[in-house]
């Protein structure tokens, strides 16, 4: 998987063939097949975008760098890469039969339990940490069982990167986030719910492939006044209601786009088209890559140290919360 940082493409993660061919995170990514690299990514998302419908530049971008890349089984492709010493390398790789499917975070905390759905655990420095992978009906509950195992941490992290979407209560997920008998009123009315709802304060980390469920579920936690939000950029916005129109020839149907999800988002435009556009964009650092270091979990710990409470009208002292 690659990353944009400014106009520059990185590595942000290496395995099976890429890194057996030496190809680290964190490496800038010069040439691909002899074409510099930045003309050849733009070839390749505008080859994706002939057969693959994207909502927003920004989610095309996001798909290319995961998934877009991926080679069939047997095809070699050279490469020269830039290493954290500033020389440049060719590499080689060969591509065999592996998993595209971006993960969501570069270098999730060490340890974490759960299912492919929701995983959770705690930072190195302690903070909590939830990672979204899904969003099938059962997340309330599984957030329950996740907020249990963490007890009372100083400080949350939601992580919905690449949350492929589904379908859930979204009252009964922001109610494990309202602290017992108590209920926020900011753009919207929720009550607490849950066995053991949490009140502290909370960053959400978002990406280009947030799509769909994801993106509400996300997205109300900025818009609704109960987080703060980061990612390297705004998600997907391929969140609508949709129609299927039977074309005059019967041959084809046409499925479209005719309303946008959660309307009151960005100022009343909604989501589709736009996407949940974070508080904060924050790009991958390639030295942190180098480092095996997830740039967006570390800034996330550092918001969480030092809340920027002037941004997020939820005060979790105001609501009764002890660290």
């Amino acid at each position: 998987f690659w990353c944009r940082v400014g106009k520059k493409l990185y590595v942000k993660n290496s395995w099976s063939g890429a890194a057996r061919a030496g190809i680290a995170p964190g490496m800038e990514v010069l040439k691909v097949e002899g074409k510099p690299a930045a003309r050849w990514f733009d070839d390749r998302v505008a080859t994706l975008r002939d057969t693959i419908g994207f909502s927003t530049d920004h989610h095309a971008e996001a798909f290319g760098l995961h998934w877009g890349l991926a080679e069939p089984k047997g095809a070699r492709v050279d490469y020269v890469v830039r290493d954290a010493k500033g020389k440049q390398r060719k590499r080689t790789v060969s591509f065999d039969r592996a998993s595209f499917v971006a993960s969501g975070p570069a270098y999730p905390p060490e340890g974490l339990k759960g299912d492919r759905d929701v995983t959770y655990g705690k930072t190195a420095n302690g903070f909590g940490y939830i990672h979204y992978r899904r969003c099938r009906s059962s997340i309330p509950y599984r957030t329950d069982d996740a907020l249990k195992a963490l007890g009372n941490v100083p400080g949350l992290i939601l992580d919905f990167r690449a949350n492929g979407g589904g379908g859930f209560s979204h009252e009964d997920l922001m109610g494990r986030f309202i602290p017992p008998g108590k209920e926020i009123r900011f753009a919207k009315r929720y009550g607490s719910r849950g066995e053991a709802s949490y009140g502290g304060p909370i960053v959400v980390i978002v990406d280009g492939v947030t799509r769909s469920a994801g993106e509400t579920g996300s997205g109300m936690f900025k818009e609704d006044g109960r987080a703060y939000m980061i990612g390297p950029t705004p998600t997907a916005g391929m969140s609508s209601s949709k129609k299927t129109l039977d074309l005059p020839s019967a041959k084809f149907q046409l499925y479209v786009s005719v309303r946008s999800n959660k309307k009151r988002f960005n100022g009343g435009r909604g989501i589709e088209g736009i996407g949940v556009i974070p508080h904060e964009i924050v790009p991958y650092d390639p030295k942190d890559l180098a480092k095996n270091v997830d740039t967006l979990i570390r800034k996330a710990e550092e918001i969480l140290a030092d809340f920027p409470q002037g941004k997020v009208p939820y005060r979790p002292e105001k609501y009764g919360w002890k660290k």
